[in-house]
């Protein structure tokens, strides 16, 4: 009996794979494949310059590693090729004789166009696996996509939903055929993320046992652990989102405590953004190019490069901007509330364009998504859908006293303000010169001035988005 190919690309995972199930059921042999893509696995971003190493591909390469192991102790193997996609799969077809190949479906625009190429001249089957409900089936009642996420919700949760059962995949594999594979890259793991669905298993379910109940108020205190820190392993689906779901779901029917279900509820919630942005993204793939909402297209944006490195490098001389920057810089990640705090000073205060913001993101984060990615930096800038409006402008100040009250978060992550006293720490250009000395820390030496007055940055931004409004307006009526 000829093999199929599971052609592996955003589910690093054994069970509740949609694309391994669809293989396996074929009766066939059922041959593992990973194809390192040079379009997706440019080893360097460039910034200023200086070649940034993607912690994304450490995380990746830790998986296929841990992946590889899995599929060999079920009898099975991975093969791994580099190179241009549908040329690698005609050339393993060829190989092997393959007559089908099965993969989960992705959204990306290049990911739809490399599938629609590969669908024309080969064998390709997609099934649905990267998100719960599919972005196509989402839709007002005259068909057009939803752009607002709260009537998005609503009409998800109306859909019919999987089951809360999860496919588990049989202890033994079907032998593939032997084939030549090559090494998968060498790269440091990232610390703090073990990659693997065994790691993705655990936090789920020590999220889903210790931290779900609290998460509507724990998710934004900076200093606590409050979040699932699941991202990654949903980015690259060493967990589905399906079993994500129905572990919160599972949680729900046991919840005791009014308290209890909202935080189910909000993480559940979020799971949902998650699809909402992937829709989005389906629908609407010219959101990588440009602002969702033409009339925000024209801001006149800063050409500041000096303020963009201090952003980027943590040294704005706002405590928590900086201590969110500083997270992301050492660990790949960064905590969401950070994300918002750190996206709005650099659109807001320092009225920087988005997509600087959006561009460094993915170049640093482990779980950079250019769907959430996008939408997330949209959504704090503005200019996409169901943004926060633009006159919305957090003071960085507040959010900070709000969301790390003792300052535990910003003297964790910016040490030369380990010191400072409560009363200071999270406005430390006031301290006089003697809680200065006193605290190691001379503000303008060894830790910088704000590098903006937030109140003036604040009204710059509100002009400079009433003009782009003001000129978009005009050109309408002028139509």
């Amino acid at each position: 009996m000829k093999p199929v190919i599971w052609w592996i690309r955003r589910d690093l995972r054994i069970n509740d794979n949609a694309a391994l199930r669809a293989a396996l059921e074929t009766g066939a042999p059922v041959l593992p494949v990973f194809i390192l893509d040079p379009v997706l696995l440019n080893s360097h971003s460039r910034n200023g310059g200086a070649c940034v190493a993607h912690p994304r591909q450490s995380f990746l390469f830790d998986g296929l590693r841990r992946l590889r192991t899995e599929l060999e102790s079920r009898g099975s193997a991975l093969v791994v090729r580099h190179g241009q996609p549908l040329a690698v799969l005609q050339a393993l077809i060829q190989e092997s004789q393959a007559s089908t190949i099965f993969a989960e479906e992705d959204y990306s625009p290049y990911a739809r166009r490399r599938d629609a190429a590969i669908a024309a001249a080969l064998p390709l089957e997609l099934v649905m696996g990267v998100t719960i409900q599919h972005p196509a089936v989402i839709h007002k009642a005259d068909g057009s996509p939803y752009t607002v996420f709260t009537p998005f919700s609503r009409a998800w949760k109306k859909l019919p939903l999987p089951g809360l059962h999860i496919w588990q995949a049989p202890q033994r594999l079907p032998a593939p055929p032997a084939l030549d594979s090559v090494p998968i890259p060498q790269a440091d793991p990232v610390p703090g993320f073990p990659a693997g669905e065994r790691e993705a298993q655990r936090r789920l379910d020590s999220f889903i046992s210790e931290g779900i109940n609290g998460y509507a108020n724990g998710r934004n205190q900076l200093a606590l652990h409050g979040t699932s820190v699941l991202s990654p392993y949903l980015r690259f689906g060493m967990l589905s989102a399906h079993q994500a779901w129905a572990a919160a779901c599972k949680a729900l029917a046991q919840a005791e405590t009014p308290e209890a279900r909202r935080g189910i509820e909000t993480w559940i919630n979020e799971l949902i953004w998650r699809e909402f942005y992937n829709a989005i993204l389906y629908h609407f793939p010219d959101v990588l190019k440009h602002a969702f909402r033409p009339a925000m297209r024209n801001i006149v944006w800063r050409n500041a490069p000096d303020d963009l490195h201090a952003w980027q490098s943590g040294h704005t001389g706002y405590p928590v901007v900086d201590a969110a920057m500083r997270q992301l810089l050492h660990t790949g990640w960064m905590h969401n509330r950070g994300r918002m705090i750190a996206a709005s000073f650099l659109v807001k205060d320092l009225l920087i364009h988005w997509q600087a913001g959006e561009r460094w993101f993915m170049q640093r984060l482990v779980d950079g998504d250019p769907a959430a990615n996008n939408g997330g930096w949209q959504w704090t800038a503005g200019v996409g859908t169901d943004a926060a409006p633009y006159f919305r402008i957090f003071n960085p100040t507040l959010q900070s006293k709000k969301f790390d009250p003792q300052g535990a978060y910003i003297r964790r992550w910016v040490p030369e303000l380990a010191q400072v006293p409560d009363k200071f720490i999270h406005e430390p250009w006031l301290m006089p010169q003697d809680a200065q000395q006193a605290s190691g820390c001379q503000i303008g030496k060894d830790y910088p001035l704000p590098i903006v007055d937030h109140p003036q940055a604040r009204q710059r931004t509100l002009d400079a988005y009433k003009r782009a409004k003001a000129s978009y307006d005009k050109q309408q009526e002028n139509l």
